[in-house]
This record gives structure tokens, sequence and C-alpha cells, in this order.
């Protein structure tokens, strides 16, 4: 059994948008022990909302990259994740240079969370075509590696080709973590060959039948999960039991900023391990 680390999700959504509420939240929830904050992409959502779609369309929600450079100013320790930036929609070669950069002005605690998406409108708008957007995402990703970690950077492929260029500074780390967010055998390959993996939305049952199907790849992957249910000791246990390595809690939708605060201290893992005492 593992004993799940607590993270934080949404922190550029709803009462998050406003800088200094998720900046209050953010310094909160490092100092009551949160192992990471994380942040939601959507550029365009459809208008009106679709049955696929997570949220209205005029519900407030930052740009994850802009928001995590403004959280990582306010934070110290605490990882800072992407949960999770849509791939194809991005150019590879501008978020490779968005992403070192947070990783550089955090000191080295960027999480990349990434997914191929599913939002038909939102690609169309983008001038994404959804068809090979897995392979799209693959590609960018090894090209955005490139980027980061090759002494001299170069790659040719079916989406992306470039050579003679260079990318300064360089991530902190070396590897930055990746996190493969979705729920489909493609998903779980990708997050094998990378080592970590998210599941949103998830209860107990969905999240075990997820990892049989991450241990089929037969490769030790980190596993993330967002629990359907609020925390308290005995949901904890359970999804340590199951093999659960991160619990990232999401807030209810809309509420104010007093309301969110009570949330965050509410399943702070101080608070969750002082009431299984």
């Amino acid at each position: 059994m593992t004993t799940p680390t607590i993270g934080l999700y949404g922190l550029n959504l709803h009462a998050c948008a406003e800088p200094f509420t998720a900046a209050r939240i953010a310094a909160l929830a490092e100092e009551l022990g949160y192992d990471s904050l994380w942040v939601a992409d959507h550029p365009a959502l459809p208008s009106p909302r679709t049955g696929l779609s997570p949220m209205e369309p005029d519900e407030p929600l930052l740009e994850p990259v802009v928001a995590l450079a403004h959280l990582a100013a306010h934070t110290a320790r605490i990882l800072l994740g992407t949960g999770c930036v849509v791939l194809p929609q991005r150019n590879p070669v501008i978020l490779a240079k968005q992403l070192a950069g947070v990783d550089v002005l955090s000191r080295g605690r960027l999480v990349f969370g990434m997914a191929v998406g599913y939002l038909e409108a939102e690609m169309r708008a983008i001038g994404v075509s959804m068809e090979g957007r897995g392979a799209r995402a693959d590609e960018y990703l090894q090209a955005m590696s490139s980027l980061w970690y090759d002494e001299k950077p170069e790659f040719h492929g079916e989406y992306v080709d470039f050579e003679g260029v260079d990318a300064y500074p360089r991530p902190v780390q070396q590897p930055i973590q990746v996190v493969v967010g979705g729920h489909s055998p493609a998903a779980h390959r990708r997050a094998a060959r990378h080592g970590a993996w998210m599941g949103w939305l998830l209860g107990l049952r969905a999240t075990a039948e997820q990892l049989a199907a991450l241990r089929a790849t037969e490769e030790p992957v980190h596993v993330s999960v967002v629990p359907q249910r609020r925390l308290d000791p005995g949901v904890v246990r359970a999804y340590g039991e199951l093999g659960v390595d991160r619990l990232i809690v999401s807030p209810p939708l809309g509420l104010r900023p007093e309301e969110l605060i009570e949330f965050v201290t509410g399943h702070a893992p101080g608070q969750l391990e002082a009431r299984a005492a």
C-alpha cells in the first residue's frame, strides 16, 4: 500500500482566475503541505456548451502557462503542474520555450501534464484535425525534448521540422517529468513510455480498472488521480491500497474565495492525517 500525496487542482479557474486569490490559495496550499498545484487547459470552449465540454464558455479560465508563471512567483517549494495541456493544439517550439521558462522561474518545479484532446470545436478553432492527434502529440513531445536536452536540437517529422536553431535557457530539470492524461489504451501506452499517468474524476472501481490496464504495459508508472469524491482518511487509504501515488483534489466550481480557503484547509494532508489518528 502507498500513502498518496495530495495535490490541488484548478489554480487558474473561477476564483483563482483572479491573481490575488490564486496567489493566496497557492501560498496556503504550500504552507499546508500539498505536494503540487495543477492548472487546466482549454483555449476556446464550445459556445453554446456541448455535452463533452467541461465548462460553460463564459467561465473564467486563465491560460495555463501564464498561470504557472504567476504561481511560481508566489511559491517556493510546491510542484507546479499542467493538468493537462492539450498538446496537439500547441506549437511545440513555442510551448517548449514557455515551459522551459516556467521551470527556470520556479527553480525546477514544473510537471508537464499532457493529453491529446477531445473537443472537436476547440481543435477546429485552432486549426488542428482530430484525426492523427495522438501521433501529432507524440511527435511534438519528441521535438520539444530535442529543444530541451540535445546539444544541437534537430527534428524532422510529419508535423514538425527544424534544424540549425537553439533555445536557451534550458530547463533546470534534466529531464522534466511528463505526466500523460487519458483513459484510453493509447494513453496507457504513452504513460508507460514516460513513467507517469493522470486519471480524471475517477471513483475507486474505475481507478482499479485503469490501473489494471496500466500494469498490463509492464512498465512502472507513477499514478495521479483526480478523485470523484471528497477526501477523508478512509478514501485516501482506499486509493492508496489500489496503488495511487498522488490524489489531486478538485474544488467544486464556483466557490467564493473564502469557501475555497475552507475547502483547501479541510483537504490538507495534515488535516487528513489528524482525522485518521
